[in-house]
């Protein structure tokens, strides 16, 4: 029997950023899946805090060269690959001049989010779309860490939903403590709608794009949901506790969280 392709797409992953919660998760928990016999490939944004040189990431020109349109803009995509070689793991990243050359991961200087991170998020989530199809990787399970990649589950369910790389893959979403205090541009729906996704997906964020409807949206299109963090914003785990169809997983300690997470995984798959 083949084994199970499990696809990670995070915001952050140790060393290359800070230890944080979700980094150290998004490190070690591939590599634990992978030593459970499960195939494994992982993403993150090239942020432009990384050190390119010292991480030795270089770029993958076969995979680079596409323009994704974002608010009738073109922009290019990159992707760079790096090796965790204690892990003999590869990551990918997903690099744009525009979106991820600042030298700050989502606020300036003087602590304000900056005004694209709904376009960034797009972005990188739609770049590690169009980036497996060219592998022609076809995963089983999708597990998405953190706000960023929220987009991940509609866009998989709806845009993706036909593509043989997509059509049958499950997905689990991880809801971690990393609240966004400003409420995404009024036509942030509007930005989302391509082909196959309707008004009707967008209803939890029709009103107001912030946090809570955004960790919603992610919730309506995912097949399992994971707290990621010890709490996390009230609203969104009623939300997903009363959601029918949903499995959720709560909050694993670190002992016990890499067997935790592969058990809920073959619990979706099965």
């Amino acid at each position: 029997m083949a084994a199970k392709k499990v696809l990670f797409i995070t915001t952050e992953i140790s060393p290359y950023l800070v230890e944080t919660e979700m980094s150290i998760i998004a490190r070690n928990l591939p590599q634990g899946i992978h030593e459970r016999g499960k195939e494994i490939r992982t993403f993150m944004p090239k942020f432009g805090i990384i050190n390119e040189r010292r991480n030795q990431l270089h770029e993958v020109i076969r995979l680079s060269g596409m323009n994704l349109i974002i608010n009738d803009t073109d922009h290019p995509l990159i992707i760079k690959v790096a090796s965790i070689q204690a892990a003999r793991m590869q990551i990918y990243f997903i690099d744009n001049e525009d979106f991820f050359q600042r030298k700050h991961l989502l606020h300036d200087t003087k602590g304000n989010e900056f005004e694209d991170n709904d376009e960034r998020s797009i972005f990188y989530v739609r770049g590690v779309m169009e980036t497996v199809k060219k592998l022609r990787w076809v995963p089983d399970l999708i597990h998405c860490h953190g706000w960023m990649t929220a987009l991940a589950p509609l866009y998989i369910k709806k845009h993706y939903k036909g593509d043989p790389c997509f059509k049958h893959s499950k997905i689990v979403y991880s809801i971690y403590n990393d609240d966004f205090k400003a409420p995404f541009n009024d036509d942030f729906a509007k930005k989302l709608k391509i082909e196959g996704i309707t008004q009707n997906d967008l209803k939890v964020i029709k009103e107001k794009s912030d946090f809570e409807s955004l960790s919603k949206l992610a919730i309506d299109f995912s097949d399992g949901v994971i707290q990621g963090s010890p709490s996390i914003h009230p609203g969104v785990k009623e939300y997903v506790q009363k959601k029918e169809g949903t499995r959720f997983l709560d909050y694993q300690p670190e002992e016990t969280y890499i067997d935790a997470f592969n058990d809920f995984y073959d619990q979706i798959l099965a």
